[in-house]
């Protein structure tokens, strides 16, 4: 049996105590209160890529998968991602459009939780992202068949190899048919805020099914 490294006292123990900054209101419209949320984790000097959320998808065997996507955009009513259009994210978003994002703000005691539906973005939105990337992350959509098993690190160095000498750096690389933005269209958005005594702030914005117009709701922690 391996020596136990952590103990179910250490990990039971892992316990703080949240500050006393409140969710009193937000504004009505759940975009300019994530907007708002946004600006702040990326003016907190340490909040980690404020842009960063956890994508949870339904895979074809009804397995909950979850990865870490970078947000690129709000608008058009929805959070845009980009990805391999190959990957397991993208072949269970094929098959059940249902997804969830997670905006985890830890060192601020927040986070920002949407469900929504997921639809590809067009093709000339996915061509003008892809132009604006730095050439490694262009030749990298390139060189890897994202989810696909790996033989070696070295055959991932060598594809990548291949396509910078296709595509030297300074001349424009094409976005590759496989690789698009994916737009997830919010059904609810909830702000949580952690309070003492673990009587959080829990903020939810729900469209109504009449109107589909946004009800702001506060609900028990």
């Amino acid at each position: 049996m391996a020596e136990e490294i952590i103990t179910q006292e250490e990990i039971r123990a892992m316990r703080r105590s949240y500050g006393d900054a409140g969710l009193e209101s937000l504004p009505s419209d759940p975009f300019e209160a994530f907007a708002l949320w946004l600006k702040q984790a990326h003016e907190n000097t340490i909040v980690v890529e404020a842009n960063a959320m956890v994508l949870s998808t339904l895979s074809s065997d009804s397995h909950i998968e979850t990865r870490t996507v970078l947000l690129k955009d709000i608008s058009d009513g929805g959070f845009t991602f980009f990805t391999n259009y190959e990957s397991r994210k993208a072949h269970a978003i094929n098959l059940n459009p249902n997804v969830s994002l997670l905006f985890p703000w830890y060192a601020m005691e927040r986070q920002i939780a949407i469900s929504g539906i997921a639809e590809k973005v067009s093709e000339q939105e996915s061509d003008d992202y892809f132009a604006t990337r730095p050439w490694g992350s262009q030749i990298g959509a390139w060189a890897s068949a994202q989810s696909s098993h790996l033989a070696s690190r070295e055959e991932l160095e060598q594809r990548y190899a291949g396509a910078a000498a296709k595509w030297p750096e300074g001349t424009a690389v094409p976005r590759p048919a496989h690789w698009g933005g994916y737009r997830v269209t919010p059904l609810n958005i909830e702000f949580w805020q952690g309070r003492y005594s673990r009587l959080h702030d829990r903020l939810r914005y729900e469209r109504t099914a009449t109107s589909g117009d946004w009800e702001l709701s506060r609900y028990y922690p």
